[in-house]
């Protein structure tokens, strides 16, 4: 059974016995199967699991919590083992009881997610690929922002989304936006920051201290705007958090529109893996970026 496969990596991992007393499913995965397995005298780990094939989308979520929990700013869950068994594969990380904020908790998280931040590299992308969602994400690095976000990731989506039958206008759109995405750039120069990837609202919450805690990333170094941007997709971050971010690291203005530009790569991936409206707010939202050129 494959429960005894993960009580054995789990007891090889940690070098303690671990044997699964009771499991607990989870709310919230829209890709995978997530659990909380207890043993005994309290010991809880988290659990997801996917298809075998989806062994390597978890092996680089495993590396991208690692990524981030290097940085030592905000709480990370940590990753214990991953392996495959009975045509499944999972991940086992620490359990992190989520409990509800606390007085300052989201200007917390606000002043360590710009912390995060200041975790720079040489380069723009990082040293694996991940996945954003089930899509596969590339991080091939370069020295050059524009080129990355050009090519790794909104040309990467429109090709997918015309082999998925969105083409048309949305495909005329995005080759002139494309073709003019360097004027959003010509007086804002970003670093290569850390950044969590996929940082919707979802995918934070906040310990039985109310200290925040992230999870579930698409880990990469770009713009730090990117992530401020998915924050804001979907809601779920109060006043405070950007708040306390901007007065941690204030945001240069031009944030207005390019939040746009970056939330773009979101719906057209939100397209390619659900369908429904998502394509015509793709396109709406290149018709509002081609009207600040």
């Amino acid at each position: 059974m494959i429960r005894q496969v993960i009580e054995q990596a789990v007891s090889e991992a940690t070098g303690l016995p671990f044997l699964v007393k009771h499991q607990f499913s989870l709310a919230g995965g829209s890709i995978n199967a997530a659990f909380r397995i207890a043993g005994e005298h309290g010991c809880n780990y988290f659990l997801k699991l996917s298809d075998e094939q989806g062994l390597a989308m978890l092996e680089a979520e495993a590396d991208g919590l690692r990524e981030l929990s290097a940085a030592g700013t905000i709480r990370i869950p940590e990753p214990v083992c991953t392996g495959t068994a009975y045509a499944r594969a999972f991940l086992v990380t620490e359990y992190i009881n989520m409990a509800g904020e606390k007085a300052g908790s989201s200007r917390l998280l606000g002043e360590q997610l710009a912390g995060l931040h200041r975790t720079t590299a040489f380069r723009f992308g990082w040293w694996r690929d991940n996945t954003i969602g089930s899509t596969p994400q590339c991080n091939s690095q370069s020295d050059d922002w524009v080129d990355f976000y050009r090519s790794r990731r909104l040309q990467f989506q429109m090709d997918l989304a015309c082999r998925n039958g969105f083409s048309g206008s949305l495909q005329s759109k995005g080759e002139r936006l494309l073709a003019d995405l360097d004027q959003f750039f010509d007086s804002y120069k970003p670093e290569p920051s850390l950044l969590h990837g996929d940082l919707w609202g979802g995918n934070h919450g906040f310990d039985e201290h109310g200290k925040p805690v992230i999870f579930d990333p698409a880990v990469y170094f770009g713009d730090r705007e990117a992530d401020l941007a998915m924050s804001e997709l979907f809601g779920g971050f109060s006043s405070d958090f950007y708040a306390a971010y901007n007065e941690a690291w204030p945001l240069d203005s031009g944030y207005r529109v390019r939040k746009t530009l970056y939330n773009l790569y979101h719906i057209l991936n939100h397209a390619n893996l659900f369908g429904g409206g998502y394509a015509a707010q793709a396109e709406s939202m290149i018709d509002r970026l081609l009207a600040e050129v």
